[in-house]
């Protein structure tokens, strides 16, 4: 036996009375993590395998970072715990980081684009590739994301990309995608892009005026570094 279970716990003890007498505020992260889990097993309480969760971690702001495998290595916890329990780690992600689309955002700047979307980009494993689309006066019209993962030439389509002008009656393009790494120096791939989407922009009349590479705490514009013009 490697814990107390929830059974042998007096009833007003409990996570989940707990949270309905206090309110979730109120709980450790190890009795919220104990709710996401639902249930230990007959050798292991959930408050046990929440606290092994928290083994895993330095601090709570690291369980963003935790992934499939590394939860399921834990006895205890199968595939579907562990599923569940990134999920509810994505939601809450979500709920706290995402903004609404804002058509008052002036985008002039690559720095005020960075601060007002570096929250979405930052932390993530993969590269996403978005484009802001701008009216004649460079005001947020829309965003989309269009693309997941590698980031080149090839699985960035200019299709998609003037698809989705067209329908928002864009004036201007500006491309905005991460590096996990955090290093922000524009590759080969990126370049390649940015030069082939450039040159369809002038052809199509819309141009692509800025690509800005974002990393953990800092940017790159290829605007600001002379790789696009005016």
């Amino acid at each position: 036996m490697n814990s107390i279970l929830i059974k042998d716990v007096p009833q007003e003890e409990r996570p989940r009375e707990r949270l309905v007498k206090y309110g979730a505020k109120n709980l450790s992260t190890n009795e919220l993590i104990a709710i996401i889990l639902k249930t230990g097993t007959k050798d292991y309480s959930s408050k046990y395998l929440a606290n092994e969760v928290l083994k895993m971690v330095k601090d709570v702001s690291d369980l963003k970072k935790i992934t499939l495998s590394k939860l399921i290595n834990i006895n205890g916890i199968g595939a579907v715990k562990a599923i569940e329990f990134l999920a509810a780690l994505e939601l809450g992600r979500r709920v706290y980081e995402a903004r609404p689309l804002d058509n008052n955002l002036k985008c002039n700047s690559a720095e005020k684009i960075f601060k007002h979307f570096r929250s979405e980009l930052s932390g993530s494993k993969q590269e996403c590739f978005y484009c802001l689309y701008l009216n004649g006066q460079k005001m947020l019209i829309d965003k989309k994301l269009l693309f997941k993962g590698t980031l080149n030439k090839s699985l960035v389509h200019p299709r998609e990309i003037y698809k989705e002008a067209y329908l928002s009656s864009a004036a201007y393009i500006i491309c905005l995608h991460n590096h996990p790494s955090g290093n922000v120096i524009p590759s080969n791939d990126d370049i390649n892009l940015t030069n082939a989407l450039v040159k369809i922009g002038k052809i199509q009349g819309i141009p692509v005026i800025d690509h800005i590479i974002v990393g953990d705490n800092n940017y790159y514009s290829f605007y600001e570094n002379g790789l696009i013009g005016e």
